[in-house]
């Protein structure tokens, strides 16, 4: 599994490295004293980064920062001094949540969790195709192929496909999810799109065909490279 270390705290990181060169299956890709390199290298470096182990507190950016802009994460595995952002953290679905100093056992026990964590994902990627979403007292099976996109209005998310709509409780990090990053990417704070919908990309929209005429999605200025990044894109 390939890893990053995000921590601003130079001897946390010798201490992390260390660790990672004793774990047979973890492979180091970088380093970084602060959550924006770290971002611009993910951004880069896309569905190759596995694992993050990210510290709360730093400069300019914090870890929870850090995981509000990322489009998709990767596992994340939290490594800090501090007790009291667990509750936080684990809003973001994190694998788990290490306190400074961490002993390698502990470290080793938060990597099997990681690596049970990924042999589900991919078991699920490959053999479902299908959510259900809950109207009314039933349940309604959607085919990813049939969500055209979906948005956010307040504490709820809708489902839009081309002939009807859901709504349900939800947050978009988690929604985020737990949809295959091959289908979907997140285009805006409020938006999630089916890349396989998208008819016309505009400067700073996105035309997909509904039955009552074209939609216009806003792109939000984070997240137009990951959006170029996930599309077959040619171009001179």
């Amino acid at each position: 599994m390939n890893c990053i270390i995000v921590d601003d705290d130079k001897l946390s990181i010798r201490v992390l490295e260390e660790f990672v060169r004793k774990t047979s299956d973890l492979h180091l890709m970088g380093s970084f004293t602060n959550a924006i390199d770290a971002i611009n290298f993910i951004n880069t470096h896309p569905e190759e980064v596995n694992i993050i182990f990210l510290d709360i507190e730093m400069p300019e950016m914090s870890g929870i920062d850090l995981l509000e802009v990322v489009s998709n994460p990767p596992q994340v595995i939290i490594v800090s001094s501090k007790e009291k952002y667990a509750l936080n953290a684990f809003d973001y679905d994190v694998t788990d949540y290490l306190l400074k100093p961490v002993h390698y056992s502990r470290f080793f026990k938060a990597i099997e969790r990681a690596r049970r964590k990924a042999a589900q994902t991919t078991v699920d990627q490959i053999s479902k195709d299908e959510i259900f979403i809950k109207k009314n007292s039933s349940l309604v099976r959607l085919k990813y192929d049939e969500i055209l996109w979906i948005e956010a209005l307040e504490n709820y998310v809708i489902f839009n496909t081309f002939n009807d709509r859901f709504t349900i409780h939800f947050t978009m990090k988690a929604i985020e999810q737990r949809l295959p990053a091959r289908k979907f990417t997140r285009v805006h704070r409020s938006f999630i799109v089916n890349t396989s919908s998208i008819n016309l990309i505009e400067d700073n929209a996105i035309i997909i065909k509904t039955q009552d005429g074209p939609k216009s999605i806003p792109i939000g200025k984070s997240y137009r490279d990951k959006l170029m990044n996930d599309i077959n894109l040619m171009a001179k």
